[in-house]
């Protein structure tokens, strides 16, 4: 007996689906983002800053200031060695969502480097880059797009119809329809 599937799919055999991860849109991403800035706005407020007054270093400055400096290179060390060696920033692990390569294979530090460096600069350049999220179908930013990789939900799938070959090796695998 096989069993139907209703809405798009209607009629289609549930061994001709596949399930794929579901891609993660702009406002989870927002949110993510939101907690890795209270990590990070932590991280200087109870260690950079207190090492810097404990110095007799000035905090304020401009942009140049050696404080402004060091939490810029925080900042992007966080997340180039979140994403490198866990696939999510802390605030990627709270919401469920995590980075992968669009071929499957892991995440290198070139590709780490390219999406978490240059694509960051340029969505920080750009804030409007960063909005194409919500209008691409797998939900990708531009820093997805230059370096390759996909933001999705750890647990939660979509089901679409399996690849002609799929199907072809689920039916061989069954045996002959009787």
């Amino acid at each position: 007996m096989t069993m139907q599937a209703s809405g798009p799919t209607e009629g289609m055999p549930y061994a001709e689906w596949q399930a794929v991860p579901a891609y993660a849109g702009f406002w989870i991403r927002f949110w993510a983002y939101l907690i890795d800035l209270i990590v990070l706005g932590s991280i200087s407020m109870l260690i950079i800053r207190p090492l810097f007054r404990m110095a007799g270093l000035e905090i304020g400055g401009g942009w140049f200031a050696p404080y402004s400096i060091l939490t810029a290179v925080v900042f992007f060390v966080y997340f180039v060695l979140m994403t490198k060696f866990f696939g999510q920033t802390a605030g990627k692990m709270v919401t469920g969502i995590r980075v992968i390569r669009k071929d499957g294979g892991p995440l290198d530090w070139g590709t780490v480097l390219f999406r978490e460096w240059i694509g960051r600069f340029l969505s920080k350049t750009l804030p409007v880059l960063y909005w194409i999220v919500g209008f691409t179908p797998k939900k990708e930013a531009v820093h997805d797009f230059i370096a390759d990789t996909l933001v999705i939900h750890e647990e939660r799938y979509m089901k679409v119809p399996a690849a002609p070959a799929a199907r072809e090796a689920s039916r061989l695998q069954d045996g002959p329809a009787v």
